[in-house]
């Protein structure tokens, strides 16, 4: 899947495009549309925490960074045991377990608070009123629906696509 980014100018251009890209055969849920705060999106799909936020980049951190200090102190734990404890290659699996799991779970706390570094790019365009477009679409299918919604709606500006999204948001 790739996910790609643009921008309309208003609500009424907003509906027909999700309008097309039902049609098109986009599913509802992988249509995400992002709006200045305060402006009423009535029943466009809007983009839920886990697109504005960089809640999924930094679990993916927190999870490679806590399991290998996980291993780290697996490995310090076996190598120097304390006095009366022998420890196997279990203690170095517990540890890095334990490690990705609070690692993630620590990482997802910041994650949420910060604003998507993709979204970012386009907050003053949604400042001034436009609606962005977060469209998950097979890889496939980028440029059929680029040119669809570029053939009927000349004043969309495409940004472009994201190589990769994650398979669950």
């Amino acid at each position: 899947m790739r996910r790609i980014y643009f921008l309309v100018p208003d609500i009424k251009t907003a509906n027909t495009v999700t309008d097309e890209l039902l049609l098109a055969r986009i599913e509802e849920r992988h249509i995400h549309v992002i709006a200045r705060e305060g402006t009423e999106l009535g029943d466009l799909p809007k983009a839920s925490l886990l697109q504005t936020s960089d809640v999924v980049p930094a679990v993916e951190r927190g999870l490679a960074v806590g399991g290998m200090t996980g291993i780290l102190a697996g490995v310090a734990a076996v190598s120097f045991p304390p006095a009366g404890v022998v420890l196997g290659g279990g203690a170095i699996l517990a540890t890095a377990l334990a490690g990705s799991g609070i690692g993630a779970w620590m990482a997802s706390m910041i994650g949420v608070d910060v604003t998507n570094t993709q979204i970012r790019q386009f907050e003053d365009d949604i400042e001034k009123g436009e609606i962005l477009f977060l469209v998950d679409v097979p890889k496939e299918q980028v440029e059929k629906i680029e040119a669809m919604v570029k053939l009927h709606h000349p004043d969309a500006d495409i940004e472009g696509t994201e190589p990769h999204i994650p398979a669950f948001p």
